[in-house]
This record gives C-alpha cells, sequence and structure tokens, in this order.
C-alpha cells in the first residue's frame, strides 16, 4: 500500500458509505474490529462439529446445487471445497476494476466476519491482506446470474487467493502465487464449507451496483451546474425553481434540487436583463422542469443507496451458521439470501435514473441549437451554412441518450433457470449492475456536449455575465476548450468537457453551495 494509507476498521454488518467510499477511492489500510473475533470462532466450531457428524449439512457434507443429495465421505471434504471453487471459475470477459475489487475484499471480509458463515479467521485475514498489499485478483465480469449469489466470479476471487488463479497487475493477467509469495501472503487451503462461503453472496453485484452509484453522484451533480448553465444560456427563468412551489409538492428530491438551481443561478446578469421584459410566458420542460426530473431521479438514486448500504453489509451466503451456547447447540440452517433480487431492483432503478439524466441533457442542448427556441443563433454558430456549428455533436448526443434508453431495460425481469432447474429463478443482478458502467459513460459524453453547447450560447450574450458559480464553470471550461465561432475540430473538446464532468471539477460546485443539502447523506457525497 501507500505510504500515505489510512486504516479503516471495519466492523462487521455497520460499514456506512462514507468508509465505502474511501475503500472505493483507494489508498486505504482494512483492519478487523477485534471485537467480531468471537463471532468467528464459534461459527467455525459449529461447522467443524457438523463435518465429524453423521447427519447430512448442505455445503458442508453433501455435494451442491442439483447434488446437495450426494453425501461425501470425511475424508474428501477438503476436496469437495477445491472442486468447488476449480469448477465454478467459469467466468468470461474484461476483467473487474480494481476499484469494484477493493469494495468487493472488503465486503466479502465483513460479511463472513458477521460469523454466520462458519468460515476460520485465517479466510477473513486473507481477504483483507490481499487487499492491503493492493493485490487484484482477476475476475472476468461475465457468467453470474445473480443466484445462487455471484458464483462464478467469486470463484476466480478464491481461486487467486488460494494460489491457483490470476491477478491483474498493471493490465497484465499473471499468476497468482507467486504474487501472494511476495506480498508475504500464504495461499489458502480450504476446510469444510469454506469455498462456498467464498463464493455463495451478492459481493461482486453490490460491489458493481456501489461502484456506479459513487461515480454517478459526481455526474449528477454535474448536470444540475450545466443544466442551469443552459438555463441563463436560453435567457430562460429562474421561477420554476422558486422553494414555494416544490414546497407544496413535498418530493424531498425536487426541493434539494431546486435548492441548488436557485443557488447556481443567483447573481445573474443575464437574468438582471430580461426580468422585466421578459415575452416567454414559459420556458420548455427540459429547463423548467429540471426539478422534477431530476429531484425525482435523485430520489431513486438515494433508495438504491440505502438497499445496497444494506446488501453490503449483510450476509448473504448459505447455507448460514446460528451458533449456540456450545458447538453441540449451533445450527446451521439453507436459506436464499444469495439471491440478489434487492441488488437487481436497485440497479434497474438506477439505470432508469441515470438514462432520464442524459435524455433531459439531450433534449437541452437540441433547444440550444433551435434558433426558434432559444432564440440563439442556428447551431450555435455566427455563420450557420458555411459553419455547421453544434449539429452533429446533438447528434452524437442524440445516439447516446437512445443507446441508455435500451440500456435501461429492467435486467430483472429476465430469469433463466440454472443447475438443472433447481436454481429456478434467478435475479440477473450483476448485469443489472454491470450495465450501469457503460450508461454512466454515455451520460457524461451527452453532458460534456451540454457544457460546450452551454457555454457557446453564454458567449454569444456577451458582455453579460452569468452567476459567480456558473462563470465558474464556464472558465473551468475554457482552460480545457476554448469558443468555437467557426467549425473544428470538436471531439478533443468533447473528451475535455466530459473530463470536466467525470472527474468531480463541475461536480465541486454543488457541494460548495451555501444551505444546499448533500445529495447523498452518509458521506456519499
Amino acid at each position: 500500500m501507500a505510504a500515505d494509507a489510512t486504516t479503516l476498521t471495519l466492523r462487521p454488518g455497520a460499514l456506512p458509505m462514507a468508509s465505502l467510499l474511501r475503500i472505493h477511492r483507494g489508498g486505504e489500510t482494512l483492519a478487523l474490529d477485534p471485537a467480531s473475533r468471537g463471532a468467528i470462532e464459534r461459527s467455525a466450531a459449529v461447522v467443524r462439529t457438523a463435518a465429524a457428524g453423521a447427519a447430512p449439512v448442505y455445503g458442508v457434507n453433501t455435494g451442491f446445487g442439483k447434488l446437495a443429495s450426494t453425501r461425501i465421505a470425511t475424508a474428501d471434504l477438503a476436496t469437495l471445497q477445491r472442486n468447488l471453487i476449480r469448477s465454478h471459475a467459469v467466468g468470461v470477459g474484461a476483467p473487474l476494476a480494481a476499484r469494484v475489487v477493493r469494495v468487493l475484499l472488503a465486503t466479502k471480509a465483513g460479511s463472513l466476519a458477521r460469523g454466520y458463515s462458519g468460515v476460520r479467521p485465517v479466510i477473513i485475514d486473507t481477504l483483507l491482506a490481499v487487499h492491503n498489499a493492493g493485490i487484484v485478483p482477476w475476475i472476468p465480469a461475465q457468467g453470474s446470474v445473480g443466484a445462487s449469489g455471484d458464483l462464478a466470479p467469486l470463484a476466480h476471487l478464491t481461486l487467486a487467493l488460494c494460489g491457483e488463479g490470476e491477478v491483474n497487475v498493471d493490465g497484465q493477467r499473471v499468476p497468482a502465487l507467486p504474487v501472494l509469495q511476495a506480498a508475504g501472503i500464504a495461499p489458502l487451503v480450504l476446510e469444510a464449507k469454506e469455498g462456498l462461503a467464498l463464493i455463495n453472496g451478492t459481493q461482486v453485484s453490490t460491489a458493481l451496483a456501489l461502484d456506479a452509484l459513487l461515480r454517478f453522484e459526481t455526474v449528477f451533480a454535474a448536470a444540475l451546474v450545466i443544466g442551469a448553465l443552459t438555463v441563463d444560456a436560453a435567457r430562460g427563468s429562474d421561477a420554476p425553481f422558486d422553494a414555494r412551489i416544490h414546497a407544496l409538492r413535498g418530493q424531498p428530491g425536487q426541493i434539494v434540487v431546486a435548492a441548488a438551481y436557485r443557488e447556481l443561478l443567483a447573481g445573474s446578469a443575464i437574468r438582471l436583463s430580461h426580468l422585466v421584459d421578459d415575452d416567454r410566458v414559459q420556458d420548455p420542460y427540459s429547463l423548467r422542469c429540471q426539478p422534477q426530473v431530476m429531484g425525482a431521479c435523485l430520489d431513486q438514486l438515494r433508495h438504491a443507496a440505502a438497499v445496497l448500504l444494506r446488501e453490503a453489509n449483510a450476509v448473504t451466503d448459505n447455507p448460514l451458521v446460528f451458533a449456540g451456547a456450545s458447538d453441540a447447540e449451533g445450527e446451521v440452517l439453507s436459506g436464499g439470501n444469495f439471491h440478489a433480487e434487492p441488488v437487481a431492483l436497485a440497479a434497474d432503478a438506477m439505470a432508469v435514473a441515470i438514462a432520464e439524466v442524459g435524455a433531459i441533457a439531450e433534449r437541452r442542448i437540441a433547444m440550444l441549437i433551435d434558433s426558434s427556441v432559444s432564440r440563439l443563433p442556428p447551431f450555435l454558430c455566427a455563420d450557420p451554412g458555411l459553419n455547421s456549428g453544434f449539429m452533429i455533436a446533438h447528434v452524437t448526443a442524440a445516439a447516446l441518450a437512445s443507446e441508455n434508453k435500451s440500456l435501461a431495460h429492467p435486467a430483472s425481469v429476465d430469469s433463466l433457470p440454472t443447475s438443472a432447474n433447481q436454481e429456478d429463478h434467478v435475479s440477473m443482478a450483476t448485469f443489472a449492475a454491470r450495465r450501469l458502467g457503460a450508461m454512466i459513460d454515455n451520460t457524461s459524453h451527452i453532458l460534456g456536449i451540454e457544457l460546450l453547447a452551454a457555454a457557446q450560447g453564454i458567449e454569444f450574450l456577451r458582455p453579460l455575465t452569468t452567476s459567480p458559480h456558473l462563470e465558474g464553470a464556464f472558465v473551468r471550461l475554457r482552460l480545457q476548450a476554448a469558443a468555437m465561432p467557426v467549425d473544428r475540430y470538436l471531439a478533443p473538446d468533447i473528451e475535455a468537457a466530459t473530463s470536466l464532468v467525470a472527474d468531480g471539477t463541475m461536480a465541486a460546485l454543488v457541494r460548495e453551495l451555501p444551505g444546499t443539502p448533500p445529495l447523498f447523506d452518509d458521506g456519499a457525497a
């Protein structure tokens, strides 16, 4: 780990969003709360007793899935766990990003450390050691249906912990064993139930969804800044953001978003210039209804954040181990906490919100280039005809918005039975969460195009200035992309503007607003 790494104590079942954000960003050393070790030991003792007993216990001395009725000899229990991991490591596709793997390692360790999974402390210690060493297991992103847990990707994780799989070193897929040895980490040798506990669970789906949530919070905040800048570029009214309007509806996200727009637009000389003699009674919906649309999206994202935070702290493997006063009194119960339906539905809700943020931004771009609505020069160019201005930049935005609409189709409504119909309803949560990354990229590019277009609109209104906050956004953009009075190669400017959306530059202007509540509570903002 880096020399400036800080230590974050994992308290199983009580990991806040602020800590997940720190883990996602990297640079943290994770340490397990010592108070959790007693529950871990008691749970492991129950499994040892079950493994030595005559009664069949699923996942301890039986086969898996459709083979649950097959009894396994005591001498073969360690082989059973090893074979489970090898047979289930069948993922395909690109590897999970390091930031996702960091969250995965932390949440898997935290889940097992709650003391209901029957694993020895060494399992959890190894997960944390791998994280702290900066080792990133190579985990193919595709191959999970989100029940019974994220089996294939978690099997790749476990195989790496055992020294048989691979790790990601600067984008290269290399054998795990030498990397573990160089870090002083002993490869795991699995005992009864431990392989099953490691691969059963929703941690991959949850980590992917949390990655999307934490990334999109930045993009969402940027969208507020850019939408406000478009209001001024189109000489729109700030009356629709009046607090009294939104108080009457009572939707919390709408109230927060309207407050942000009011602050962002406060002090605009452009607004003052047309405050009295504005002949447009009402602005287009893409301007006027931003609090209603963006606020509803915010409420969806906040709901998803609450679901995902619960899931990140949950015990989601199977079977679960409930220790009693003594080993003999412990119970091993089969259930279905591995079914990732909560994650799937939360991810689907996020997908719709992400698509809507991009969709209304695309409509604002279309409005800006339409001189009959924006009252700006056609396609935002001073000499239209000779120049095409933002004509085709809008086409790109439309293409991305349309792509997002297809990607927003709910993944959770699909289910394909697996394991010879033993696992006859699955969540598809892993894809539901994984597809969010592409949607966020698309929306970021749409907003980057809107930022350029809105700034070009402001250029036509000079020497009038927009608000102090929005002038700050304008200046930050102009440091990266100049005005476009005549046509030029625009793709590099789109990438530069998109980077200001994705890297937090635009979002910082919202986070610094006085009197505006955070978009997300518990540190996600």
